[in-house]
């Protein structure tokens, strides 16, 4: 039995004794999804936008200066 088989019969339990309001339902999956989110998301190792853009001026300096240096080998 996978883990989304053993979550769904918890829910049906808690939904047939009761205890559980729709409410209370909805916030458990939300706060369900958001932990799986952030966990595929540190599998993932992303990073963060102001990361990518800091990355991105740097290759884009370092591809300047590249271009740069094959110009003036070119020259010789």
């Amino acid at each position: 039995m996978n883990n989304s088989e053993k979550f769904l019969k918890m829910i049906s339990r808690l939904i047939e004794t009761g205890v559980l309001s729709s409410q209370d339902l909805a916030k458990g999956l939300l706060t369900s999804m958001k932990f799986n989110k952030d966990k595929i998301a540190s599998k993932l190792e992303l990073v963060t936008r102001e990361e990518f853009v800091v990355l991105k001026k740097i290759i884009e300096k370092q591809q300047k200066e590249i271009n740069n240096l094959k110009k003036k080998k070119l020259k010789r």
